[in-house]
């Protein structure tokens, strides 16, 4: 028995990269986990996949972006919904955008 059994954790941008990681390490030691972030049908799939076949928890999957409020709130009480409460949130959600200080535009800065 892991200490993850019967935890329930989001992870945002979780269809690749860091994300990916951490959400099928969470997995892989029992936790329910709800992947979150963009990609294509193909790339979420896969990302869902791998974390499905990491450990025996509930995987579940959530394409709201991290810039909507209103998404948020909708991901946040699917997962409460669907896990029966939330233990663990990974804010791992990001872009990057790289440019020399002066030349930064701003919407990319509010992203």
């Amino acid at each position: 028995m892991s200490n993850l059994d019967g935890k329930s954790a989001i992870v945002t941008g979780s269809t690749s990269g860091i994300g990916l990681g951490i959400a099928e390490t969470l997995a892989r030691n029992g936790a329910n986990v709800l992947v979150n972030g963009l990609g294509s049908d193909d790339e979420v799939e896969a990302a869902v996949a791998t974390v499905v076949g990491a450990g025996p928890g509930r995987v579940e999957f959530s394409p709201a972006n991290m810039k909507s409020p209103d998404e948020i709130e909708a991901m946040i009480s699917f997962a409460a919904d669907a896990f029966g409460g939330i233990d663990i949130l990974v804010n791992n959600a990001g872009i990057q955008h790289v440019a020399p200080v002066h030349e930064f535009p701003i919407d990319k800065w509010n992203d």
